[in-house]
């Protein structure tokens, strides 16, 4: 699989209505989880992200509170537009979804006994763990530019996988006892490097 190019200028919405549709856009696509989409949007697409940026706001979006992809949206919309470009990218990415998961709802009362229907919902979950296992294996070429080094990271990935996939422990502790050390060392690498460059300076 190709990766995908880096951003070679910054490039960022236009105004709060181009983030609001690009989210609803995104949201439209997104069956089964939208990640996969608000990568490719993001970084392949409008390059308003690279993929190293991506990796790591999606890091953050990762250990916060609430929905990963929400977290997201708020987070770019934010930093392009302040608050209000958080409730715009937020208000794209949950409005459209929300209609489309009300009249779905209602219907699927209806018609949840017909075998039709489940085989339909584990083929799409099915389909849904490939779209998301296909994103982490692009997100992995964002590591190597990482301050902590692609071995480290490659250790934790494994570690957090046999951790939560194998061992089932409950993601807080994992959070805890990975994440937690795995930010203080970045930081105290990346203190390190700035003081090596003010001392060379």
């Amino acid at each position: 699989m190709p990766e995908p190019q880096e951003s070679t200028q910054a490039m960022r919405p236009r105004s709060k209505t181009e983030l609001f549709f690009t989210f609803a856009s995104i949201a439209l696509q997104g069956f089964g989880g939208v990640l996969t989409i608000i990568q490719r949007e993001m970084v392949d697409k409008r390059r308003w992200l690279s993929t190293k940026e991506f990796t790591e706001d999606w890091a953050v979006s990762q250990i916060l509170p609430g929905g990963n992809v929400v977290n997201l949206c708020i987070i770019l919309g934010n930093r392009y537009f302040g608050w209000r470009g958080a409730m715009a990218a937020l208000a794209g990415i949950l409005l459209p979804p929300l209609v489309i998961v009300l009249l779905l709802a209602t219907a699927y009362n209806h018609y949840v006994h017909l075998p039709e229907v489940a085989g339909a919902v584990r083929g799409m979950g099915a389909a849904a763990a490939g779209l998301i296992g296909a994103v982490s294996l692009k997100m992995i070429s964002g590591l190597k530019k990482n301050e902590m080094g692609a071995g480290i990271c490659i250790a934790l990935i494994a570690m957090t996988f046999i951790a939560v996939g194998l061992l089932r422990w409950p993601l807080v502790y994992v959070v805890l006892g990975l994440g937690a050390p795995a930010f203080a060392y970045a930081v105290w690498i990346i203190r390190a490097r700035d003081r090596t460059k003010e001392s060379a300076s």
